[in-house]
């Protein structure tokens, strides 16, 4: 898989090159420079065909559309991971301090209803097989 993103990369690198030459051939067009610039335009449709073809072997690969709007306000797209992964850990402590408390709950639910109910409570902690003591 790697080796299709560096092949895709390589065409990029070219493609933006090429168009980068064409501007300066046309910023400061001369008749002379008519060869060129056809040659350079030949290039960029040929360029263009190449990125369409490792477009086509890439189709599975996804982008989360957030990934472009960080390259569109000029922000390193790495960040965006960045970002996500410090997300996912806020959001993970969270959850794992509401999975905490809800044991502590569990836990003193059944110390007082095993002293409201200590029957009841004795039969619910045999059939869930645990130790019935207090």
């Amino acid at each position: 898989m790697a080796e299709k993103f560096d092949s895709l990369e390589e065409h990029l690198e070219k493609f933006v090159e090429n168009i980068r030459q064409l501007g300066i051939i046309v910023s400061d067009f001369q008749p002379s420079s008519q060869a060129g610039l056809n040659q350079k335009l030949n290039f960029m449709v040929t360029g263009l065909q190449d990125i369409d073809k490792c477009r086509q072997q890439l189709h599975e690969i996804s982008v989360p559309l957030e990934v472009f709007e960080y390259i569109d306000q000029g922000r390193n797209p790495q960040l965006y991971t960045k970002e996500c992964l410090e997300r996912a850990l806020a959001k993970n402590e969270q959850v794992k301090g509401k999975i905490d408390t809800m044991k502590k709950f569990k836990s003193l639910l059944i110390q007082e209803l095993s002293k409201v109910f200590p029957d009841d409570m004795a039969k619910y902690k045999a059939i869930r097989g645990e130790d019935p003591s207090p």
